[in-house]
């Protein structure tokens, strides 16, 4: 590919917050997009408000992995293998084992938070391979670094997403393909509107696009946004078991759906 030439992204969770940020970010700068969500009427505005970039757009969810097949052939078909294949696609529930109606959300957030990147990324990694390039990136969590009370699957999810991009990024040492590992603090969103408790060093979500932009570009390996987010938790993943129970026994909590 030209130094010169614009970038082909494939996107997943487009339609809102983080990601529909993202999309918007590449499209400014030029960028070829491919985007996957759920929703198809706010994919399909987003697509419109993206124009006159060049946006293809499948209706899917990732825990769908011959949907995901399917939707990468075509993008592929269409423009080509892609620069950058980013994982975005992620729930948040509040949970608690003890009840029996959570154990379905456990099952939820974890298909999408972790299968959903191997979903996402599955397709792409033999055309990548063969051509040499291209970057993975996945979107993990802040809230991967310790366990949170009352967001058990949440954090559980985010911390094998992290694990799980580590490996990759292993296996994939010398083909060519860089893995980066994102892990955002708190980034203003819909995901995070409901929350009912202070959220400090809240972010953007289009300064947080911007970010996660500059570290793809940089291939960067493990990424934490914003910097003082990255202070605080390597201080909480520092932080001796004791006293990480005995600060967050009774830490707020993200509320259970009912």
């Amino acid at each position: 590919m030209r130094d010169d030439a614009p970038l082909k992204v494939f996107l997943t969770g487009a339609s809102s917050g983080l990601g529909e940020a993202l999309a918007r970010h590449y499209a400014t700068h030029g960028a070829s997009l491919g985007l996957v969500a759920r929703r198809g009427d706010e994919l399909a505005r987003i697509a419109r408000e993206l124009a006159p970039a060049t946006v293809s757009t499948w209706v899917a969810d990732v825990r769908d992995a011959g949907a995901m097949i399917a939707a990468a052939r075509e993008f592929v078909a269409r423009h080509g293998v892609p620069d950058v294949v980013i994982a975005n696609a992620g729930i948040s529930r509040g949970t608690l084992a003890e009840h029996a109606e959570d154990l379905e959300a456990f099952r939820a957030v974890f298909d999408t938070n972790v299968a959903g990147i191997v979903h996402a990324f599955h397709p792409f990694i033999a055309p990548m391979r063969a051509a040499r390039h291209g970057t993975l990136v996945g979107i993990a969590s802040v809230a991967g670094f310790r366990g949170l009370p009352g967001a058990s699957a949440y954090s559980a999810s985010k911390a094998a997403a992290i694990t799980l991009l580590e490996s990759l990024r292993v296996e994939m040492r010398g083909s060519g393909v860089a893995v980066v590992t994102v892990c955002p603090g708190y980034v203003a969103t819909p995901m995070t509107a409901g929350n009912p408790y202070r959220m400090p060093f809240l972010m953007d979500a289009d300064r947080a696009a911007a970010s996660i932009a500059r570290a793809i570009a940089r291939r960067k390996r493990f990424h934490v946004l914003p910097w003082p987010m990255a202070l605080v938790g390597g201080l909480l993943r520092a932080l001796p078991r004791p006293l990480y129970d005995r600060a967050f026994a009774n830490a707020p909590r993200k509320p259970r759906r009912p």
